[in-house]
């Protein structure tokens, strides 16, 4: 049994790199299981907590394993509060020895961050060096911090005696590319580390759909219900005078517009810009002007009953999550192993 642990912090797309790295290795002739021990996403305004990432892989790799054994562990921000027995070494490698039946590969997927559960002696570093399994870092390019995070948790995972492979630099944007290659790579090679790829940005798996935005507030869909798996690219408030709304507004495209419900005339400047969204704050029903045309135009409005400020914290929260019917999200993951990653290194590492 070969082991490769992902881990990475939010929104890195560790789970798309893990689903990438999955459907290679199915394709070269491997028996592929997937194992989340810890799942700690942010319960929504509904008060679920996501479990997408198990019911992905089972679906895409066509595993036998439940769901239960696949993730064993569930853990909120309070889960101190309400530690129970699965919060345990023991249990998890139970759980690991249940998903990992009939596999030769097994795929490992950390938390949200690398140190969620640290004070129970959980924490993805932890986990990885009892599960035997050498560890791939993933990290989101933002600016020159980025590259510090990287070096930074690397240092840790070998710090710990834990088998490091290197670091995929994913979901770069088009201005860091040239950055990334040219610098930090070399910068990462200097300090001992290696650079297994890097992935650019492709909004069809990285931007949230319009449909996320909706599950995190528990809104309310007025108009566009057939439009919700839109993408939105950008967040914008509408807290401006209608004199420089146009011209705001048009700063953006594939953007969700956050503004009051009672500001009718910053929502119909907004739609007549490129907008994937409206979301209506306060539980403020619009002027019918608004959902006629955001119907004309095809935009969804989602009516929130949060307070402004509210809502804009809520969605800071929001990621994409692929989900089995995303095909073309699915595939995507694979091209980028195969165009972007050094797949041939991580294979024979294992």
């Amino acid at each position: 049994m070969k082991n490769l642990f992902i881990m990475g912090n939010a929104d890195s797309g560790k789970t798309a790199v893990t689903l990438g790295l999955a459907q290679k290795f199915k394709e070269l002739g491997h028996r592929v299981g997937y194992f989340k021990p810890i799942d700690n996403g942010r319960k929504t305004a509904t008060g679920k907590m996501p479990g997408g990432d198990a019911v992905l892989m089972k679906n895409v790799l066509g595993l036998e394993a439940t769901l239960g054994e696949i993730n064993p562990v569930k853990a909120g921000p309070s889960y101190l509060a309400g530690a129970d027995s699965s919060f345990n070494m023991q249990e998890i490698k139970k759980a690991y020895e249940e998903a990992a039946r009939n596999c030769d590969i097994m795929l490992i997927e950390g938390a949200v961050h690398p140190y969620v559960l640290s004070a129970v002696g959980l924490d993805s570093v932890t986990l990885a060096g009892e599960l035997n399994a050498p560890v791939i870092t993933v990290q989101k390019v933002h600016d020159d911090y980025s590259l510090d995070m990287a070096v930074f948790y690397n240092r840790y995972v070998t710090g710990r005696q834990v088998t490091l492979l290197g670091t995929v630099f994913n979901n770069v944007q088009r201005q860091m590319l040239a950055k990334t290659e040219g610098i930090f790579c070399p910068a990462m090679e200097q300090a001992g580390f290696k650079t297994l790829g890097i992935i650019p940005s492709r909004p069809e798996i990285s931007s949230p759909t319009v449909d996320a935005y909706r599950e995190t507030l528990g809104g309310e869909v007025l108009v566009g219900n057939e439009h919700m798996d839109r993408l939105v690219e950008d967040v914008v408030v509408g807290a401006m005078t209608m004199d420089s709304a146009l011209a705001y507004f048009r700063r953006s495209a594939n953007k969700a517009v956050v503004i009051g419900g009672d500001r009718s005339d910053l929502a119909l400047a907004a739609l007549e810009t490129h907008t994937s969204a409206l979301i209506l704050t306060g539980g403020l029903y619009p002027d019918v002007r608004v959902l006629a045309r955001a119907g004309e135009k095809g935009v969804p409005v989602i009516l929130a009953y949060q307070d402004t400020y509210t809502v804009i914290e809520m969605i800071g929260q929001v990621a994409r999550h692929l989900k089995p019917s995303d095909r073309e999200g699915i595939a995507i993951t694979l091209d980028n192993i195969n165009q972007y990653c050094q797949w041939q290194h991580i294979m024979d590492a294992l």
